[in-house]
This record gives C-alpha cells, structure tokens and sequence, in this order.
C-alpha cells in the first residue's frame, strides 16, 4: 500500500505495489477471485479489514491503494470503514472513476487511490475533507510513495531511483520490474523501495500485474513466507480494453 509504480511496455501495463505494514499485521491471503455487485474481481486480502490493496476486475479497470493523500495526516479513529473496502467498492463498478466522484467519503481516512480505467490513468485524493481526481499521461511510467511513511525528501529520491533504473532497463519485464521493488534505493532500509523500520514496519509483499487486452497477469510474492503465486484472470472481448 506504500509504495506503487507504473509502466507501459509494448502492449501491456505493468501495476506493481510494495506493501508495507506493521509487523503484527496478520499475513494477507493470496490473490483469489471474487464476485462483488456482479463484477468478478482478483485480489489479495486483508484478513484484518477484509479489504485489499491492489484490485483488477474483469473489464480490466485496475485500481492501486496508499495510504494518504497531499501529506501526512494523524489518524483518528474510529472509521466507518476500512480504505481496503473502499478500494472494493470503487472497483465494482462500470467506472470507478464515476464512482470516486460520487461516493461521499466522510468518516473514510484518507487515501490516494490509482486507477487505470479504460486505458485511462488516474490519481484520485481523499484527505479527510476534500477529494480530487486528476488525470495522468498512460504513456509514461510513474511512482507513487505513501506520504504517511515517506516525507518529500524521501520521495523525491525515490522518483530518482526508479528514473536511475528505467534509463537502465528501458523495457523492463514483470521480473524485472520486481527485481526493482526488491532492490531499489541506496541501502537505507528506512527509505529503500524494501523498506525495513527495526523490523516494526516494513515491506512485506510485492504485488504486480501486467494488464493486456485479453487478460491480467497478477504475480504475487509473499515476503515473509517467500512464497510466489500467479494467477489470471481472462477479460473477455465483450469488456476487453485495446491497448
């Protein structure tokens, strides 16, 4: 949830999401399908919240959780429900760019959601009060890092890396891409793409999907059992996105 990059290759999409987390979190559940409001949906879960952190539906809208939005917030709670569940409910839908700017977040904490949506890219904010979606160019890669784990310095050097490492590999593959996430940075394990806090927060799973128009490919790596798993999931021509 902390820590989301993006890439176009050839005729696909590349999503890869590092989560990271507490170190009681309970250890999520490989990625698995589900029907919600009649969309079949792949995506890890939560044990915890129920939710997740990176979903893809059958129409191929793909959509990639972090935690905060413009800055760092103190969180406050109770709230009404969970962002994994949030990111659910935004997915189950015929746009869920439509949906973000309906919805009413209040008593939601806040939350940047990505979402690719009819070969569309977008950046959606929650920060508590205010919401924004903005529109970004799917023709060039991206990064995104949590703004409640890394502060503006850390960022931006992480924007480096991830430009360091594309002039270097050009047209990356899904293992490549995950070679980045698990290699990328400067050997400080408190702002490393593979974070590690003295071992109280830190990167626990990798999560990549490689969309094309006939399918998403979701390569899964469990990092504390060092388990891999792929899965796929067919989008049928009837929905399938020309990429």
């Amino acid at each position: 949830m902390c820590t989301v990059t993006f890439i176009p290759n050839g005729n696909g999409f590349h999503f890869t999401s590092s989560r990271d987390e507490q170190a009681g979190r309970p250890i999520a559940l490989f990625p698995a399908f589900d029907l919600i409001n009649g969309f079949r949906m792949l995506y890890p879960k939560d044990p915890l919240g129920g939710g997740s952190w990176i979903v893809v539906n059958e129409y191929g809208h793909l959509g990639v959780l972090l935690n905060g939005a413009i800055k760092a917030h103190h969180s406050e709670p109770p709230y009404i429900k969970s962002r994994g569940l949030v990111l659910l409910d935004l997915i189950s839908n015929i746009s869920p760019a439509d949906a973000f700017e309906e919805m009413n977040f209040n008593g939601i904490e806040p939350f940047t959601f990505i979402l690719f949506e009819n070969k569309n890219l977008y950046s959606c904010r929650w920060d508590g009060t205010m919401k924004w979606l903005e529109s970004l160019s799917s023709q060039k890669p991206h990064i995104w890092s949590s703004v409640t784990l890394y502060n503006p310095t850390a960022v931006r050097k992480r924007e480096n890396w991830f430009n360091e490492w594309l002039s270097e590999h050009p047209y990356p593959g899904t293992l490549d891409i995950i070679h980045f996430h698990q290699k990328g940075g400067d050997g400080d394990p408190f702002n490393d793409i593979l974070m590690n806090r003295d071992h109280q927060v830190f990167t626990n799973s990798i999560s990549s999907v490689r969309l094309s128009c006939d399918k998403a490919s979701f390569r899964y790596l469990d990092l504390r059992s060092g388990e891999t798993v792929e899965t796929l999931l067919s989008i049928p021509e009837t929905a399938a996105i020309k990429v």
